[in-house]
């Protein structure tokens, strides 16, 4: 069985939570990528839509149109996505209707993390986005309304949709193997909002953590960082539009 129309309808109706209360994490990325904030950017991530999510969507907006890749790499990245899905683009972050978000953008920069058992555990992060999303450098920024929600939506998706489940669960035993590489944890928000991390190279093992030590990567290091990647990014786009500073330690 896959998911359907109703599906999403319900998701979309009970998952509208902000990732954080406190914080617009746009405008931290966005003065580092010409004023775009980097998930509103398809030259970062090509929104993608399962065919029932995209029936959903073209009847509740405009505001998407199917993606029409303009070079050999886009066009690669297409041609996988649509496979299984469709491709698609929206208006741009300025335009954004909130209520008619995708899912996947919704969720941004979280996927619904799987043990090797199957059993879903908690929020992971497109850990390609490391150097580029505010939010995986402060994870404790990140909202409990916003956990719930992410966490019931996904519950209503991979119960219905065999597809999903396993495309979720194939993305969590990758970044295992990636992490354990690297030798290093994968953090998780769990499903209770609690921290947690999976140990590198021990079968999958989940003990608690201290999100104080999550890892920061990029600009985000540090405030050092981020100013000399913000002006790095004024040279090359010229003075941002809109974004503001990222709070950093003292």
């Amino acid at each position: 069985m896959g998911a359907k129309k109703k599906h999403y309808q319900t998701i979309y109706e009970n998952f509208g939570a902000p990732i954080s209360k406190a914080h617009d994490c746009g405008k931290y990325c966005a003065p580092l990528n010409g004023g775009q904030p980097v998930c509103c950017d398809h030259d970062h991530a090509i929104p993608a839509a399962s065919p029932p999510e995209w029936k959903v969507m073209k009847k509740r907006t405009d505001m998407w149109k199917r993606y029409k890749p303009k070079d050999a790499h886009a066009k690669k990245e297409v041609a996988e996505i649509e496979e299984t899905c469709v491709a698609i683009v929206c208006n741009g972050a300025k335009y954004c209707e909130r209520d008619n978000r995708l899912l996947a953008c919704r969720a941004f920069p979280f996927y619904p993390y799987f043990t090797k058992d199957g059993e879903f555990a908690g929020l992971a992060y497109y850990w390609v986005f490391e150097d580029r999303c505010w939010v995986i450098s402060n994870i404790e920024a990140v909202d409990k309304a916003y956990v719930k929600e992410f966490i019931e939506a996904y519950d209503t998706l991979t119960d219905v949709d065999e597809g999903e489940y396993l495309a979720f669960h194939e993305q969590s035993a990758n970044m295992r193997r990636v992490f354990s590489r690297r030798n290093a944890p994968i953090p998780l928000i769990g499903l209770e909002g609690e921290y947690l991390q999976v140990l590198p190279k021990s079968g999958g093992k989940i003990v608690p953590a201290d999100p104080k030590k999550y890892p920061k990567f990029g600009p985000y290091r540090s405030r050092k960082a981020y100013e000399k990647a913000a002006k790095e990014a004024e040279e090359m786009y010229g003075p941002a539009e809109w974004g503001e500073m990222p709070p950093f330690p003292a």
